[in-house]
């Protein structure tokens, strides 16, 4: 059993940033695909970022491509998400998930992430 926590969350004014961190449980976390997902009042929980278990691997939405960074260190078994250029639109409780572990496909879909942290708030003012 996986447990995900994570921090980093706030209020930030539109175009600074903020780094999200997430610590995991798992002493094996390496085998385990990272991701990062985010819902906004009244909205579905949808996709923000994936990364491969090295992490050398990443796909982002399309919303956030070029301001939005995933990386992970699996000596620390954390996953980080560096978030650039913010916006309002980026309002949001952003959680951390993790796969089943040794699963190899990168899937962008909620359903597909089995181990889930409790989020964190990010709060854009324009």
């Amino acid at each position: 059993q996986v447990q995900l926590v994570e921090s980093g969350g706030g209020l930030v004014q539109a175009g600074g940033s903020l780094r999200l961190s997430c610590a995991a449980s798992e002493r094996t976390f390496s085998v385990y695909v990272m991701g990062w997902f985010r819902q906004a009042p009244g909205k579905e929980r949808q996709f923000v970022a994936i990364t491969n278990w090295r992490g050398s691997t990443s796909y982002y939405d399309d919303s956030v491509k070029g301001r939005f960074t995933i990386s992970r260190d699996n000596a620390k078994t954390a996953v980080y998400l560096q978030m650039n250029g913010l916006k309002p639109e980026d309002t949001a409780i952003y959680y951390c998930a993790a796969s089943q572990p040794y699963r190899t496909t990168m899937s962008k879909q909620v359903r597909d992430y089995h181990y889930w942290g409790q989020g964190t708030q990010v709060t854009v003012s324009s």
